[in-house]
């Protein structure tokens, strides 16, 4: 059985632009654990799946691929809220141009 998991890592990973050996340093893991994670040789053990999503900067929804409500954001809104929330000297402009007022909410 091949775990899909791996593919996610990965992709997050990437996005990220960390390698599979800085990802393993990051978590206090081996490089070949994370190689097999992302091979989908096996998966991550439950205990450690946050330290992954802290590690990606990812929610734990996004990375187990798991949806539980209709609410949830697109995958647009989701780089949207990310990049928001990277660049703390644009959120004042971000918020004056969308006429949100951050005190008051």
């Amino acid at each position: 059985m091949k775990y899909e998991i791996g593919n996610r890592i990965r992709k997050y990973r990437e996005e990220c632009g960390i390698s599979q050996v800085q990802l393993a340093q990051k978590l206090g893991v081996s490089n070949s654990r994370v190689s097999n994670w992302e091979q989908g040789i096996n998966r991550p053990d439950a205990d450690i799946i946050a330290e992954i999503c802290r590690a990606l900067n990812v929610s734990p929804s996004d990375l187990l691929n798991v949806r539980l409500s209709q609410d949830e954001f697109s995958e647009h809104e989701r780089k949207l809220i990310k990049a928001y929330r990277a660049k703390e000297d644009l959120q004042k402009a971000v918020n004056i141009l969308l006429g949100v007022d951050k005190d008051n909410m």
